[in-house]
């Protein structure tokens, strides 16, 4: 059970001076928290702190929560739109004869679903024509708006 805190209180806190977790009156509260303390060691007052800098802050639960269960991450989120990416990749150009490519150039014209081949990007296959001078392809690695139907 947690204890309460008060004014004149005792509470563990971070000593800034000290540099260790030290016993500490409250000297003021802010709601239900203790904010300034004064270190009993050697007087010096400073805010509260719960912890050792750098010491991740411990959280009290009961036992009858659920573990918390972690949130998937930006890079996981970014992962999984890599991989289904490359398997819309996969699926639409995989199967294909290599003849089935046209060489990409900025003077060709490309309809949708096409499957091109471009020197740098490799193999792709026209997601859409934008208008009438771009397309956007889907390469392996992430789609990309490109150029065709320009006079030589």
């Amino acid at each position: 059970m947690a204890k309460v805190l008060r004014v004149a209180g005792e509470v563990d806190s971070w000593c800034t001076r000290c540099r260790l977790m030290l016993n500490h009156r409250i000297v003021s509260m802010k709601g239900a928290k203790a904010h300034q303390v004064e270190c009993l060691t050697c007087r010096e007052s400073h805010l509260f702190r719960a912890h050792p800098p750098g010491e991740k802050p411990r959280i009290e639960r009961e036992s009858t929560a659920a573990p918390r269960v972690p949130r998937s991450t930006v890079a996981t989120r970014a992962e999984q739109v890599r991989i289904g990416r490359e398997q819309n990749w996969e699926r639409a150009t995989g199967g294909h004869a290599s003849t089935e490519f046209k060489p990409y150039s900025v003077s060709a014209v490309f309809q949708e679903a096409d499957l091109l081949r471009h020197k740098k990007f490799g193999d792709g296959v026209v997601l859409r024509v934008v208008d009438t001078q771009k397309i956007e392809v889907l390469f392996r690695d992430e789609a990309r708006m490109l150029a065709h139907s320009l006079p030589d």
